[in-house]
Parts: C-alpha cells; structure tokens; sequence
C-alpha cells in the first residue's frame, strides 16, 4: 500500500472531527501546510478538501507538500531520536565509567580502612585491639620486673649497710682491741723495764 493510500485512509477515519475543528479555525489548507505542526496540517487539509459521496477529494499538490512535511517530520524525529538514543549510549558509558570508577574507590577504601585498622607488628599485620593488648602485656611483664628489681635493690641495699653498719662496729672494736692490747703490752714492757732496771742495780752492789 501507498503512501498516499495509508493518508487517504487516514482522512476518512478523521474526517467529521478535522472538518469541526478547521471551520472553528478558519485558517487556509496553503497557510496550514507552511506553518501548522503535522496534525494541523492533516486536520486542515482533510477539513478544506472537497467531498464525492462518502470520499473526501485531496488536491495533489495539498497531498505532495503534506508528504513532504510528513517525511521532513518523520526524519526530524527519527534525527532526534538518534540523538537521544546516542546521549542514552554516552550516558550509559559513563555510568558505568562511573560504576567501576566507585568500584575501585570502594576497594581502596576498604584497604585504607584495614591498613588503618591493623598495625604491622614484627612482620605480622594486627588489629589494633590486638596490638594494644600485646603492647599492654609487655608494658605490664616490664613494670613487674622493674618492681622486682627494685625490691631486690632495696633488699640488697638495707643488707649492704647493714654489713657496712656491722663492719664499722667491728673495725671500732678490733681498733679499740688493739689499742688495749698496746697498752697492755706497753704495760707489760715498761715492768719488764723496771725488772731489767733492778736486776742491773742489784748486780752492781
């Protein structure tokens, strides 16, 4: 079927409606064709054509320049529907441009939140709680043992001037012995003296 059949077609199915509406208009099929949008034009030229019996009669160049209107609508929507379709396309790439672009935003951020998260340990990659509880640990085994040492410094401390105490007190009584052993034998050498002294008189008389 023809072009010109499927408009003939269209005419007698819209006849009665675009005769109403044209008449109410009062605007010329030529003006319609030149300025109206593609419904107009059908409308008016259906409206303005003449009648043969139950037909609507079409003048050929009413028809060809309503063709041509037609077919310059058609390809200006099928031009806009391409660029549509092409904007579609472009935006789809770049959602999904996007899509990956967050993908791998997401995967760094959950790196970065694990490295955060963990602490390099000897080699070993802790959590924090973990590497706090160790750290605590270790803090708490030295401090124990600085309070043992310092325990046993003070012990051995007290001991050591104890025996320094001890030592001092003996040196003062062996000195204090000896002093009285000096005397004594001072003593004793000074008698034995006197002794020599008179033995040596007596002999001389």
């Amino acid at each position: 079927m023809k072009l010109s059949q499927y408009f003939l077609l269209f005419t007698l199915l819209t006849s009665s409606l675009s005769s109403i509406y044209a008449q109410e208009e009062g605007i010329t099929a030529a003006d319609a064709l030149q300025k109206e949008k593609i419904e107009r034009q059908f409308d008016v030229v259906i409206a303005k054509s003449g009648k043969y019996q139950e037909y609507k009669v079409v003048k050929r160049v009413w028809m060809e320049k309503l063709k041509k209107n037609t077919i310059d609508t058609i390809k200006t929507l099928e031009s806009k529907l391409n660029t549509t379709n092409q904007k579609i396309n472009e935006q789809k790439s770049t959602i999904s441009g996007l899509e990956e672009s967050l993908a791998k935003t997401n995967d760094n951020l959950s790196t970065v939140t694990q490295e955060k998260d963990s602490i390099n340990f000897f080699g070993a990659a802790l959590t924090k709680s973990s590497y706090k509880t160790i750290m605590w640990s270790i803090i708490g085994v030295l401090v124990a043992m600085l309070s043992f040492f310092i325990f046993k410094f003070k012990n051995s401390n007290a001991v050591t001037v104890e025996a320094k105490k001890a030592l001092a007190e003996t040196e003062a009584e062996f000195e204090d012995h000896r002093r009285r052993a000096l005397e004594r034998e001072q003593k004793v050498m000074r008698k034995l003296q006197d002794e020599i002294n008179k033995q040596r008189k007596a002999g001389t008389k």
